[in-house]
């Protein structure tokens, strides 16, 4: 089989799969949960068919020809730019897409709405596949604000609720922010160099680099403030856990929340150094912020959504720091490649560390019947072994203990930061991210020890239970990954070209972070517990610092100043504006024209009164002006 019809195959898949449940299958859940998973399995084997084998030849089809002046015409093409990167990507989505699927069938079994949410899944995994192998910047906007669309189903799933309601439009509104931006970034892109083709921009940008500008690599970035959640776009993220669990480990920590990163590594040719230290200023402030505001949540997938924030910060500094030379001889451009390759890195270990740790939270919501807040929950670790166990695992790999995933990728973009100091980059950037490095160890360690230490604090806790074989299956499997996930001969030749970018650490700086991985992780546990006793019915902190635990907990009240302008100005001004719609442009322009028009009419209408004695008096009355006209009389 060509590779043009196996790309087109890995398209259709999920699409049709979606179209049925859509139109035939809304009634019959578990017939629509049975094939989104069998399209998930089926999409999941040509992927890797396509990421091990890579057949050669592309999907290229042509899709708007327009002429323009001078000869000139506009060509735009659906088109599959296939390589180590989108390899990378395409893979990191099919394992954890197709196991989150297969959580979704425990997690979901009694959900009235289940085949509205496997539909939405498959919708969810077509457009992010457009977006991993898109050729071009504007079928990456298409399938880009499809993925929102689909994120705004999903985070509506429960649409009774007003929480899901609103948070659903607050992320649908954060996101069209961002993406304006990042659209004009796109136009920019054309103006200065007359395509939208991946491949043909990064010819041009390496022959033509005058052509790059700042303002257009931060236009472009925009997109990502957005849909990566960075500083201060992020607020949507945090709501968006409203939605489905198995929503919120696929979608919102995974994969949709790292299009973002990708993209930025997808077009890092366009990227000026100026640019790139703004990105890195992004990233590290997000890091330190999140982590902070993690300590003043009480419900388990928030907690886990600062800790997605914080993540996703490092990956967006590690971009950044690409701006800056590393060691071992590395110039320009391969310390640009290297910072691409960091993220790029630490977003696949991040991808299935966290979403081991959103399915865990998912088992035990589930076992807890949907109940979220921590201090609810308390004494799990006997009743619920295998999420004990794996949950365990998932923090030790987002602490960085040693040897497991997240050691290795973290370790990389510490290193990078280390290194920047050298090559005229700020120190200060290194010991930000190492003590967010910290906090992470002691916020994910606080969360284990009074979720799963001490005695049960509710009565749903006291009756949990160890979750079935549907959502138990993929925690083993992702606990194994987040494991071995590190390690390049995990990887093969799946991205040889990206990991020949990535930095090692020299032997002492290893030795530093093995030290300091251990530390976070497992010294970060007993810390923990001796400052979060798990006998304890409320928060150390709140009952310490109420005031500091408040802000933590209000987000450092950046939402709240959100509120305050769109309340305090935002609304004013938009009073303002449709006063003045009324008076001039409803009023004067449109009604004062439709008046005139409708007087000229009322008086025409008058003249044609039906009755021959009129018409005869009338048009005498003309003979006699156009007399007098003629005449000079008038």
């Amino acid at each position: 089989m060509s590779a043009s019809l196996l790309y087109q195959f890995l398209f259709l898949i999920p699409l049709v799969s979606a179209g049925i449940i859509a139109c035939f299958l809304r009634k019959k859940h578990n017939l629509a949960a049975g094939l989104s998973v069998l399209s998930g399995a089926v999409f999941s084997a040509i992927g890797l068919y396509l990421i091990y084998v890579r057949p050669e030849g592309q999907l290229s089809l042509a899709w708007l020809s327009l002429s323009g002046p001078a000869g000139k015409s506009f060509d735009l093409s659906f088109g599959v730019l296939f390589n180590d990167l989108s390899a990378l990507m395409l893979l990191v989505l099919i394992v954890v897409g197709l196991l989150v699927q297969v959580f979704s069938l425990g997690y979901m079994k009694n959900d009235p709405a289940k085949a509205r949410f496997f539909g939405g899944l498959s919708i969810f995994m077509f457009a992010m596949l457009g977006i991993v192998l898109a050729d071009n910047l504007v079928m990456i906007f298409i399938f880009w604000e499809l993925v929102g669309f689909g994120s705004y189903v999903l985070i509506n799933h429960y649409f009774e609720k007003p929480t899901a309601v609103a948070a659903s439009k607050k992320a649908f509104i954060v996101n069209r922010v961002g993406d304006f931006g990042f659209l004009l970034g796109i136009v920019f892109v054309y103006q200065r160099f007359g395509t939208f083709d991946l491949v043909e921009l990064a010819e041009m940008a390496g022959h033509h680099g005058e052509l790059l500008s700042t303002t257009m690599g931060l236009l472009l970035f925009c997109g990502v403030l957005g849909k990566s959640a960075q500083m201060p776009l992020h607020v949507w993220l945090p709501d968006a856990m409203e939605g489905p669990t198995p929503i919120s480990a696929l979608i919102h920590a995974a994969t949709m929340v790292a299009a973002g990163i990708y993209f930025t590594a997808r077009v890092y040719f366009l990227m000026t150094p100026e640019a790139l230290k703004v990105i890195m200023w992004v990233g590290t402030i997000t890091a330190a912020f999140a982590a902070f505001v993690a300590f003043g949540q009480k419900d388990i997938k928030k907690v886990l959504a600062f800790s997605t924030l914080s993540q996703l910060g490092y990956m967006v500094a590690a971009l950044g720091l690409g701006s800056y030379a590393v060691s071992h001889g590395h110039g320009g451009e391969a310390a640009l490649a290297s910072g691409a390759a960091v993220a790029m890195f630490h977003l696949t270990t991040h991808a299935f560390f966290k979403a081991l740790l959103f399915l865990n939270s998912g088992s035990i919501i589930d076992a807890c019947h949907h109940e979220q807040d921590i201090y609810k929950m308390g004494g799990l670790s006997k009743k619920m072994p295998i999420t004990f166990v794996t949950f365990a695992i998932g923090l030790l790999a987002i602490g960085g203990f040693p040897f497991l995933s997240g050691f290795f990728s973290k370790d990389t973009i510490l290193h990078l930061a280390h290194e920047a100091p050298h090559h005229g980059g700020p120190a200060l950037v290194y010991y930000i991210l190492l003590g967010t490095a910290a906090l992470t160890g002691l916020y994910m360690a606080r969360l284990f020890v009074v979720t799963f230490f001490g005695k049960a604090r509710s009565e749903n806790a006291e009756h949990a239970k160890e979750s079935g074989p549907a959502m138990v299956l993929p925690l083993v499997v992702l606990a194994v990954l987040s494991v071995i996930g590190g390690y390049n001969w995990f990887f093969g030749n799946t991205f040889e070209s990206v990991t020949s970018a990535i930095p090692h650490a020299e032997g002492s700086f290893k030795t530093l972070m093995i030290i300091a991985g251990t530390v976070f992780s497992l010294g970060g546990i007993v810390l923990a517990w001796l400052i979060w006793n798990p006998n304890k019915e409320t928060d150390t902190l709140e009952s310490a610092m109420p005031c500091v635990f408040k802000a933590l907990a209000a987000r450092l009240y950046v939402d709240a100043a959100y509120d305050w302008y769109v309340e305090k100005i935002q609304d004013r001004l938009a009073l303002i504006l449709s006063f003045l719609d009324q008076l001039f442009i409803s009023g004067l322009m449109v009604r004062g024209t439709a008046g005139i028009v409708g007087f000229f009419g009322i008086i025409s209408r008058s003249l044609h009164v039906g009755n021959l004695g009129g018409y005869v008096y009338w048009f005498a009355v003309g003979v006699l002006v156009l007399g007098a006209i003629a005449f000079g009389i008038l």
